[in-house]
């Protein structure tokens, strides 16, 4: 679905609605949703401002992470939320750091900006099964499956994952969820030592 359709969908506009606003036929609006035509760059400019959303959008085919981004720019126009404060979070990606994430007042800003980050999770939980055609390590993931579907609020999980990422310098050192982490990698990392294979 091409962008432009899924933000008049979002905003429920019609064709109509928007062609007027913009000048032109309605049969314009129906060329640029049914890809027949592409949207002249001369309208990407108004559409951006008119919904608040950066260009690139409208003429595009949308990822799901791309619908949630959208969805939660419409939020933010019909809410208008405030910032409450910020929180630390750990961010995995090209740089491994701690970034201050804001909290809103409004509940469906929160629960929008923790969909976007499941959705990128999952996005690189499929990138990294993807790697390979045929995938040497399937057995492992299908465990991590079964331990974040049965135990996932285990600590001793949590504290494994951590002291992994910190052995492999997936986080950096002082990265820790908590005092007692430090004496917990300490011991966990002599098992590893001992027995690297």
């Amino acid at each position: 679905m091409i962008g432009l359709e899924y933000i008049l969908s979002l905003y429920n506009m019609q064709h109509i609605e928007l062609a007027e606003k913009l000048g032109i036929k309605k049969q314009n609006i129906n060329m640029w949703v049914k890809k027949k035509q592409k949207i002249p760059k001369k309208y990407l400019p108004i559409l951006e401002k008119l919904f608040g959303l950066n260009q690139q959008y409208f003429s595009e085919d949308l990822s799901e992470i791309e619908k949630l981004e959208i969805q939660k720019e419409k939020l933010k126009r019909d809410l208008k939320p405030v910032i409450k404060k910020h929180e630390k979070q750990f961010m995995v990606g090209e740089v491994n750091d701690l970034v201050e994430v804001p909290v809103y007042d409004k509940e469906e800003m929160n629960t929008i900006e923790r969909n976007i980050e499941k959705a990128k999770l999952m996005e690189r939980f499929k990138e990294a099964l993807n790697v390979v055609d045929n995938n040497p390590y399937m057995d492992t993931y299908k465990l991590i499956i079964e331990l974040v579907e049965k135990v996932q609020h285990e600590v001793v999980l949590h504290k494994t994952i951590e002291a992994l990422a910190h052995y492999y310098e997936v986080l950096p050192d002082w990265v820790s969820s908590e005092p007692e982490q430090e004496e917990f990698e300490e011991e966990i990392f002599e098992v590893f030592d001992d027995h690297n294979f």
